[in-house]
């Protein structure tokens, strides 16, 4: 009898080596952080060095793209896995449509993915997918915790009179210049900084679930500007101070926005740092991303940083710019350090992704392929997307499909408009529309803008304006 405990323990312990617990996941996205605002991706104006060790301890990705230009689509493709033709929320709807800024029950979120694979999952900042009271609450997304902002426009307030804790409002010290609903406004004495408040929040989610496996989904509000105070008071970065920036003889709001991206960085360095601290490090995958392109609210300057990178475009456009985003990764001992990868995916991927590092199947139907495969190092295995597609509702009805990685298709307005082609490989400023010279990509583009797009109730496609000139004239 003994020898067959002794065996059965031996067993039991071979299967724990040969089946490791599944690895933490801490998904980190920046707001409005442009491609270029990172050290390892050419910034040279602003600090970034936790976030470059980060890159150089993991892999960086150099043709990665955010689910849309604007931040609600944005994330509502990252957390359901579904393009911008096919997701439950496919642009900033704000007060005049809420219904259409909100996921329905019938969505499935990565968050509910990982739950039922038996992770404890946490959401600190913004969401901007579901009021209090709706079925978009993060609460009733997969969520078990949430702390922060429910509505985008109450996250422009850097300093707000109140966050969100689940479903309960925790009035916090700021006193704030109210404008509109939702806690919109600017502060009047400036107390306690959301971005601070939701450091503090991860590092502590972070220790309460160290003994299980958890995903945290770390939504930060920098750097995007507070529009409200903008308009008031023509600077519309908020930051506590502007640190290392306080001398340069820039404009406050440069000195804004470039404070406001190291005192992030230094918010990822203190979370890497607890990880190691906890023993978690070698047992998490750790993700920086950006929601779109720069932005030039807030009297912010994108110019001024190359915050696009060498792209065209920024935060609201379709070229590169506006949805070419960073991508990082870290996981000591499985990612090996100081890799560079050209694989090309997009925000869709991390519902897949998030599935496989937690052994699951992801739901069916997706716009999602695992790139779990490149993390690792096999290339070699790496599905890949035959094309990328997005569609924007802001300035009439835009659509943008990439192709192969390379070929980038444009149609701006409305459906009736040309679509332009653009040969990133060998323009990728996009500065040259080849159309009439590849007819076949031209059809590709065409036939696969009319198929991505499933249409929505809540998001109707406005129809082309008339040529009212030609009818009047009676030609």
């Amino acid at each position: 009898m003994l020898c067959l405990g002794v065996a059965c323990c031996a067993t039991c312990v071979a299967a724990t080596r040969t089946n490791p617990p599944p690895p933490n996941i801490i998904f980190i996205l920046a707001d409005d952080l442009g491609y270029g605002d990172i050290g390892c991706y050419g910034q040279t104006k602003i600090q970034t060095p936790n976030l470059d060790r980060m890159a150089a301890e993991g892999i960086r990705f150099t043709q990665f793209y955010a689910g849309s230009t604007v931040c609600a689509p944005s994330r509502s493709v990252l957390m359901t896995g579904l393009h911008t033709g096919h997701t439950r929320v496919r642009g900033n709807a704000g007060q005049k449509n809420p219904e259409a800024q909100i996921l329905r029950d019938e969505d499935v979120t990565v968050a509910e993915v990982l739950k039922k694979a038996g992770y404890a999952t946490g959401l600190i900042g913004k969401w901007g997918l579901g009021q209090d009271g709706t079925s978009g609450h993060p609460n009733r997304q997969g969520f078990d915790y949430f702390f922060g902002y429910l509505d985008q426009t109450h996250a422009h307030n850097h300093f707000p009179d109140f966050l969100w804790r689940n479903t309960e409002r925790v009035p916090l010290a700021n006193g704030i210049v109210p404008v509109g609903k939702e806690g919109a406004g600017y502060a009047t004495n400036r107390v306690e900084y959301a971005g601070d408040l939701f450091a503090r929040e991860a590092l502590a989610f972070i220790e309460k679930h160290a003994r299980e496996p958890f995903f945290l989904f770390y939504s930060v509000v920098v750097p995007h500007a507070n529009n409200e105070r903008a308009r008031a008071l023509k600077d519309g970065m908020e930051v506590p101070d502007y640190g290392p920036y306080a001398g340069m003889d820039w404009t406050a709001p440069n000195k804004g926005y470039a404070a406001m991206i190291s005192r992030m960085d230094a918010d990822v360095g203190r979370l890497l740092s607890r990880l190691k601290q906890l023993g978690l490090d070698e047992r998490t995958i750790v993700f920086f991303s950006s929601d779109n392109g720069p932005q030039k609210e807030g009297g912010n300057d994108p110019t001024f940083f190359a915050s696009s990178g060498p792209w065209r475009g920024i935060k609201r456009d379709l070229y590169e710019g506006g949805i070419r985003v960073p991508l990082i990764a870290r996981w000591p001992k499985h990612i090996a350090p100081g890799t560079v990868s050209w694989h090309v995916g997009y925000f869709g991927d991390f519902m897949a992704t998030a599935a496989a590092l937690a052994g699951v199947k992801p739901p069916a139907k997706l716009d999602s392929i695992s790139f779990l495969p490149t993390l690792l190092g096999r290339a070699n295995r790496q599905p890949t997307h035959d094309y990328l597609y997005w569609e924007f509702y802001e300035r009439g009805f835009s659509q943008a499909v990439l192709i192969d990685g390379r070929w980038k298709a444009i149609r701006l307005k409305d459906t009736s408009q040309p679509i332009a082609i653009y040969d990133l490989k060998n323009d990728p400023g996009e500065s040259n529309d080849v159309s009439s010279q590849n007819g076949r990509i031209l059809k590709k583009a065409a036939r696969l803008m009319q198929a991505a797009h499933q249409p929505s109730e809540l998001w109707p496609v406005p129809q082309p304006k008339p040529q009212t000139g030609d009818a009047q004239s009676g030609r």
